[in-house]
């Protein structure tokens, strides 16, 4: 009898086959590469057996390109060329970045996206980021022999979609197939969950060299649920050696460096920080370009003190993702630490004191997010597992669209698991009307104006109908990747028109953080901002068909009724232009009013005209 050799569908075309997956945690400080070895994740060491690689790229005056250690040693000379922390300009524009003005850089403030000037030609920082990329698969394929199926590449959870967008765009210059953005909590908890069989409510804290995220999932039987997420995609390791930096400064008096110097202290101020993760005390001694001697000693004493406030806006998210998830510290399993910048001992210390136990650090920090990211790209890639697990992540914030009166109507609330598809019908506004224009918004307050655009688009050809009549159904989709497209069809027609939406680069570094810390601090303001432009939108449907009807049945009216109206239907503009929602309501109800009589009159009218000469008995 003979065998067939047919995989289950979604495996491998042969059995005995394995598909080769990666998974890369690109990181502003450092970036891993890791893959699944006889069921067992592992990172990748480059020919010397180091695991990490520096996200440092110099470009040199012969076209060559050194990424990793090689180029990190050209960071003082060279720092002009150097670029170091590329992670914080993805999809950023010049004016996003706080502070450009300091950093030992050439920008370019080219439309969309920053770039950065090179002797190699101007570079963009997908481009940077796509010679990092390239250096990883190329020790991947060397590692594995053989070629790639694809990767799982991981981001922050508050990567907003430009971000999203650029990193996988950098991931194609560098020649991968990427089959899944994973956000970096997410890929953590997979990792220690699968590692250690932990079951229950855990928190990851997962704070990089320049991103700060925090993610609550429940772990249950294979199940990885995130219930809420929260951060800030501006704060990170490199804030802590700033701070170093400035005290420096302040110590020694210096000011207006040059870029040689500046990168120089900056990497001092690194290495004093690292030091201090297993020492009480650490040296800062360097030469200046001028000859000034730098010679400081920075205790761990005041290096908590001048890093308090930073780690007071590590915990203000946290907070946040707990009310979120509706949970109190109490239902907290344990907290999962991720990150270098997590090494820090005034850091353990603080998450230690919030939660009231010793945060969890037995998979190495550095390492536990390509972990997870490798886990989840060798499921994706068909190949057998021991475990059977699932993955429900979510969506940071919540995305909605422009309605009358630059409201904001939200269709998908924030943390919701992804991917997830949802519609709500809406209408026209006018008699007549065969177009309207679709806003794509995300954040989380009730105006257009506090809100970011993510897209505009047109669905055109509706049929010419009485305003309310049409029935247009718009469609969200969020895909596994974070990454949103939208629909809008009107019902009785079949007319349809769509948008994958791409954003254009160029967004505030704390845009997101932002978004939520002022939908709390401002919830009172939102909610009055909105009954008010809902008052208003109102008012100003009944200005609309009072006007109409007075230009199409003024004879129904005397000289002192037309003044009348007139009179109330003046002030209500007044009103509606200068008034809170309660003074637009009640002159709108003053104007219902008033015209009460007149339109009895033009109902009459219309009966009238409707019947003329007909006879009652042909009436049924």
């Amino acid at each position: 009898m003979a065998l067939l050799q047919i995989a289950e569908p979604g495996l491998s075309t042969a059995p005995h086959q394995h598909r080769l997956a990666i998974g890369i945690d690109l990181g502003t400080t450092n970036s891993l590469v890791a893959t699944v070895r006889n069921s067992v994740a592992t990172v990748l060491n480059d020919e010397v057996g180091r695991p990490l690689l520096p996200s440092v790229v110099h470009y040199g005056r012969d076209g060559r390109v050194d990424v990793g250690y090689s180029a990190q040693s050209r960071q003082s000379d060279d720092p002009h060329n150097t670029v170091v922390s590329v992670k914080r300009f993805m999809g950023r524009g010049l004016k996003d970045i706080s502070g450009h003005d300091s950093l030992p850089y050439q920008f370019i403030d080219s439309p969309g996206m920053l770039q950065l000037k090179t002797v190699a030609g101007p570079k963009s920082p997908v481009e940077v980021s796509a010679d990092i990329l390239r250096r990883l698969r190329e020790r991947a394929e060397a590692s594995l022999g053989g070629e790639l199926v694809g990767a799982v590449i991981t981001v922050p959870a508050y990567f907003d979609d430009a971000q999203r967008q650029a990193t996988k765009d950098a991931a194609r210059l560098a020649g991968l197939n990427v089959l899944r953005l994973l956000n970096e909590p997410t890929a953590a908890a997979v990792a220690y969950g699968l590692d250690n069989g932990a079951e229950g409510t855990y928190v990851v804290y997962d704070l990089g060299g320049g991103t700060f995220d925090v993610s609550i999932l429940r772990l249950s039987r294979g199940v990885f649920e995130v219930l809420a997420t929260s951060g800030d995609s501006a704060l990170g390791g490199d804030d802590f050696d700033h701070r170093i930096y400035c005290w420096i400064l302040e110590q020694t008096g210096l000011s207006l460096l040059s870029a040689r110097d500046t990168r120089l202290l900056l990497g001092k101020a690194r290495n004093a920080k690292e030091t201090l993760t297993d020492h009480g005390i650490a040296p800062i001694t360097a030469v200046l370009g001028d000859g000034f001697v730098v010679d400081l000693t920075l205790t761990s004493e005041i290096f908590s003190d001048i890093s308090r406030s930073l780690i007071g806006k590590t915990l203000q998210p946290v907070r946040k993702a707990l009310r979120d998830a509706q949970l109190n510290v109490d239902a907290i399993d344990g907290v999962v630490m991720v990150g270098g910048a997590t090494r820090m001992p005034q850091i353990r210390r603080a998450v230690a004191d919030f939660f009231g136990s010793e945060p969890l650090t037995n998979l190495d920090p550095d390492k536990v997010v390509a972990l997870g990211a490798a886990i989840q790209a060798n499921a994706l890639a068909g190949n057998r597992s021991d475990d059977d697990w699932l993955l429900l992540d979510v969506i940071p914030l919540s995305l909605g669209l422009e309605t009358m009166g630059g409201l904001v109507e939200k269709i998908i609330p924030r943390n919701s698991p992804i991917p997830v598809a949802r519609a709500q019908e809406f209408t026209t506004f006018k008699d007549g009307q065969t177009a309207m224009a679709i806003h794509v918004l995300q954040g989380e307050r009730e105006l257009v104006s506090d809100c970011r655009s993510l897209a505009r688009f047109e669905l055109r050809g509706i049929p010419p109908m009485v305003a309310g009549a049409a029935r247009i159904r718009v469609t969200f989709q969020v895909d596994a990747d974070g990454l949103l497209s939208v629909a809008a069809r009107e019902q009785s027609s079949g007319i349809e028109s769509q948008i994958a939406v791409k954003p254009s680069y160029g967004l505030s570094d704390g845009d997101i953080s932002r978004m939520l810390q002022d939908s709390l601090h401002h919830a009172n303001d939102d909610m009055e901002a909105r009954s008010l432009r809902e008052a208003q939108v109102e008012a100003q449907s009944l200005i609309d068909a009072t006007t109409a009807a007075l230009h199409a049945d003024a004879e129904l009216l005397d000289s002192d009724e037309r003044q009348q109206i007139d009179r109330v239907l003046d002030r209500l503009n007044a009103t509606v232009a200068s008034g809170d929602a309660a003074d637009v309501r009640n002159a709108t109800e003053a104007l219902n009013h008033a015209t009460t009589d007149f339109a009895s009159r033009r109902m009459d009218k219309q009966i009238r005209t409707a019947l003329a000469g007909r006879k009652l008995t042909t009436l049924e």
